[in-house]
């Protein structure tokens, strides 16, 4: 007891000791149960100050113990977050020396003792994904997602994945939107629904989700987001154009030329469109805009088989002869300006133009039409030897390459099915890759 506590018992004393002097008569007490006694007030007094000190100690008693208890507990506790973190830190160590099955083992005794230890969850769902346990990965996931951390990030962009592995992919997209609904601007998320929805061939989803992709401040390559909106939009439009929804093509696929002018398969698009719309000839004068505008051979093709179907192989010859004009080196344009002769047999005219191409040792598809016209005119031995040059090649077949990765293919296509790149298609002469 400090001097102060002693101060004040002495100065409580006193006082009673001096209104004792002048209260020493008594007062009646009416005790329930009991009877009534005369008791001094002096004595009522320090009957009344004496219960209420024994109930200030018994509730001071009481919460000492409390916090000797609560402080028992947290010591606890926290000797044993001390011993898990060191099992879980141990368990880190063999992930990251590569001995997943340790971990494990050490992860498990984790969770045994605690069951929402979200990190060792985490960790666990790690592992079997590694291993390919999908399953397992998603249960291990959801726990920590439902653990005491709760709206874990990570374990909602994990359960995004494994659904993903387990093509499971509305459950995928609704893991990717819940990430989004906390975090808008989360490209990883973005990324991750744009590709399932790639897919799912979701176009009118996926020109959506660009949006949000391109709309972000910090994006590694700005061009090569707005060039696949631009393809998502023609993917839209060709689907849209399966469809018969002309209309919608139509606009979809001005739209993209609107952002890229020289968007090849986009043109394509369009004329079909105006062709839908039993618009032949404005279809035919878009293409030859087009054609002024890319200067690209894939169009010339795809104009030579409307005016030839039309009865008016003469302008597409014009127009062949033209761009050899502005190019007379160009091996495409005499390649296709042969092949067109050869079509429309005139024979003469198709070798004439051909006629550089017969000391050229690169051009394999060249050599199997030289084969044909030779062998026309009934010149053998020359045909023999262009169809040796073309052997193991398809007579008078075009390639397209891919300007991207190299991809070739004998059929066109808007997207390179190699590197998913879309507008890169030309034509190629060596049937092989030259990249």
């Amino acid at each position: 007891m400090n001097k102060i506590a002693i101060s004040i018992l002495i100065v409580f004393f006193v006082m009673v000791a001096f209104f004792s002097i002048h209260n020493y008569d008594a007062t009646t007490v009416d005790v329930p149960f009991s009877g009534t006694y005369q008791v001094p007030k002096i004595g009522l007094v320090l009957f009344s100050v004496m219960s209420g000190a024994l109930l200030m100690l018994i509730m001071v008693a009481l919460r000492d113990t409390k916090r000797f208890i609560n402080n028992y507990r947290n010591v606890k506790m926290q000797k044993k977050e001390e011993r898990l973190q060191g099992l879980y830190s141990r368990a880190i160590n063999s992930i990251l020396a590569n001995n997943r099955e340790e971990a494990r083992e050490i992860l498990e005794i984790v969770l045994r003792e605690d069951p929402e230890h979200t990190d060792a969850l985490l960790r666990m769902g790690d592992i079997c994904s590694f291993l390919r346990q999908h399953e397992k990965a998603a249960e291990y996931y959801k726990r920590a997602l439902n653990s005491s951390a709760g709206k874990n990030m990570e374990a909602l962009l994990r359960l995004e994945e494994q659904m993903e592995a387990l093509s499971r992919w509305d459950s995928a997209i609704t893991y990717a939107e819940r990430i989004l609904e906390l975090d808008p601007d989360n490209l990883s998320a973005l990324e991750s629904k744009r590709s399932i929805l790639e897919k799912l061939e979701r176009w009118a989803d996926l020109i959506e989700v660009q949006k949000s992709i391109l709309k972000l401040e910090h994006l590694p390559d700005r061009g090569a987001e707005e060039a696949r909106q631009s393809g998502y939009r023609y993917e839209y439009a060709r689907q849209s154009l399966e469809a018969n929804e002309l209309e919608r093509a139509g606009k979809l696929f001005r739209q993209v030329l609107k952002y890229e002018k020289d968007f090849i398969p986009a043109y394509l698009g369009a004329a079909e469109v105006l062709l839908g719309n039993t618009e032949a000839d404005e279809a035919i004068e878009f293409l030859e805009r087009g054609y002024a505008q890319t200067r690209s051979a894939i169009l010339l093709v795809r104009l030579e088989d409307m005016l030839i179907n039309l009865g008016e192989p003469d302008r597409i010859i014009k127009l062949y002869q033209g761009a050899l004009d502005r190019n007379p080196n160009d091996p495409v344009l005499k390649f296709l300006l042969g092949k067109l002769y050869h079509r429309l047999e005139m024979i003469d005219d198709a070798l004439e133009t051909l006629r550089g191409f017969e000391s050229a040792e690169n051009f394999p598809s060249v050599y199997g039409l030289l084969g044909e016209l030779y062998m026309r005119r009934e010149r053998y031995e020359k045909s023999a030897r262009s169809f040796k040059k073309a052997v193991d090649m398809q007579p008078s077949k075009l390639f397209y390459c891919c300007s991207a990765c190299g991809h070739l293919s004998a059929e066109w296509a808007g997207r390179c099915p190699g590197c998913s790149k879309w507008n890169s298609y030309a034509f190629n002469l060596y049937g092989r890759n030259k990249l």
